[in-house]
């Protein structure tokens, strides 16, 4: 990505504001005739910004349509952002769009889930041409032009939205392109090393952004955006230049750790304070005490002249100078530290709504889930038959693999115990054939040997009872018969 270097950030400014580059006035003095300093202006620069989106995007999709409230952001102006771009029918937001053009433009093959569904793209200026911009009534027409270059540039199709923010310092545009291409994918340099001839493919739309965002095209769009904004008063930034854009997380973690150095500055600045108050005892401890010894006229003459050169040398002065000026930073740091303590409140409470607002997201996903669940249930009613089947083999005593196989049709010779349901009687099956036969339209029943489970393994039982009995019988007629 071609970017700007963000400088030091100023008191009062926002993350995008150090993103823009600031057009530095130039000066021309006349030195000979003490004429007044003529300021003449530069052209700002146009800024273009290109950054990779996986999956849905939800959580720019939030920042962007403002339904979580960013705090470097104006409630009083949020009324004014709009979207540029008409949704087709049913679709009501941007991560919709996306999602509505991927299913609708054709595509072959699968798309995986790591990747790039589609790209975020920031179009602004530097922030003083912006607001010569707004103020000259040419804002609207700056957004059109925008959205003709995008259009251009990437397809009619792959520009789904367009967004206009107006409650931050500066006017800016967040589009969303979905990185749809028609020409032939670029084979890589070990596949040109391999001499094997390919049938060449018709072509055929694709889901690519490298191809979209490759080092030739990110360097054209830069060149072919300036041109498109310079009757703007806009030109290309610096190319090849090694700056780098950082982030809104970014911007606010070098704040905190800003805190922590004026913290410690602090603590040293009070340290001074405490050793400069003492120095300034000790001085006037010592001028008391010279004023006690010298009593005698002559004594006490000499005494008042020093003490007169001691109060009118620069040591006191200088020392209570420095006192004021630590009071001073002190006060200032002070300040500095309970505006940290602000901003990191607001950012705990941001990211409080940010969890609030993932949980509601995720609930509404299980929502749907649950919705589409109980349609194919009650659409495909043998779906719920082969789920009541598998919960009954896991009750009787199948194993997961011998479950998957009845499901599947398949007959299972079982050898082992088989539960009957409700009771905790286990009976022992020595080599039995298990199936799931249909019954009717939509309804299955797992049997034993041809017989419904349950009724076989209670003919086992009481099989198995009257053998028991009959033993019990045979070895009391014995014992009788020994007595």
């Amino acid at each position: 990505m071609v970017t700007l270097k963000i400088p030091n950030k100023p008191r009062g400014c926002t993350p995008l504001d150090s993103l823009l580059p600031k057009a530095k006035p130039t000066q021309a003095n006349n030195h000979r005739n003490n004429n007044p300093v003529k300021r003449t202006r530069k052209m700002g620069y146009a800024v273009l910004h290109l950054d990779k989106a996986k999956g849905a995007d939800s959580g720019m999709s939030a920042h962007i349509e403002r339904t979580i409230h960013p705090k470097n952001a104006d409630s009083t102006r949020t009324h004014l952002n709009r979207e540029l771009i008409q949704f087709p029918d049913g679709v009501t937001n941007r991560t919709q769009a996306i999602q509505h053009r991927l299913d609708t433009a054709g595509l072959k093959r699968k798309i995986a889930n790591n990747q790039v569904r589609a790209i975020r793209i920031l179009l602004t200026g530097t922030h003083e041409d912006m607001m010569q911009i707004e103020k000259n009534g040419k804002l609207e027409d700056w957004c059109q032009d925008n959205i003709e270059w995008l259009r251009k540039t990437y397809g009619i199709d792959n520009v789904v939205s367009v967004v206009l923010h107006m409650d931050e310092s500066t006017p800016h545009l967040h589009a969303t392109v979905v990185p749809i291409v028609q020409i032939e994918r670029q084979r890589k340099k070990k596949e040109q090393e391999v001499k094997r001839t390919y049938r060449k493919k018709a072509p055929a739309p694709r889901l690519c952004a490298d191809d979209v965002m490759s080092r030739a095209n990110l360097k054209r769009y830069q060149n072919t955006y300036a041109e498109a904004m310079q009757k703007y008063g806009l030109q290309r930034g610096i190319e090849g230049s090694e700056a780098q854009h950082i982030s809104t997380h970014e911007y606010y973690r070098s704040l905190m750790a800003q805190g922590k150095d004026i913290q410690e500055d602090v603590e040293a600045l009070l340290k001074q304070k405490e050793q400069a108050e003492q120095e300034l005892s000790k001085i006037k401890s010592e001028r008391k005490t010279e004023e006690l010894k010298n009593t005698a006229a002559q004594t006490a003459t000499t005494a008042l002249k020093g003490i007169n050169s001691l109060l009118g040398s620069n040591k006191i002065s200088k020392l209570e100078k420095e006192n004021e000026q630590l009071k001073s930073e002190i006060a200032s740091r002070d300040k500095q530290i309970i505006k940290l303590q602000a901003d990191m409140k607001q950012q705990n409470e941001w990211h409080v709504d940010e969890v609030r607002h993932t949980k509601l997201q995720m609930q509404s996903i299980i929502n749907d889930m649950q919705s589409t669940i109980d349609k194919i249930l009650r659409w495909f009613p043998i779906v719920g038959e082969y789920l009541r089947i598998e919960r009954e083999c896991i009750k009787h005593g199948f194993s997961k693999e011998d479950t998957l196989k009845l499901i599947c049709g398949n007959a299972v010779t079982f050898r082992g115990y088989l539960r009957l349901d409700g009771r905790n009687t286990d009976a022992w099956a020595e080599n039995v054939t298990a199936k799931v036969s249909k019954i009717g339209k939509d309804k299955l029943q797992l049997t034993v040997e041809q017989t419904p489970i349950a009724e076989w393994i209670q003919q086992l039982l009481e099989r198995k009872n009257h053998e028991h009995l009959i033993e019990q019988q045979k070895i009391s007629n014995s014992r009788a018969f020994h007595l």
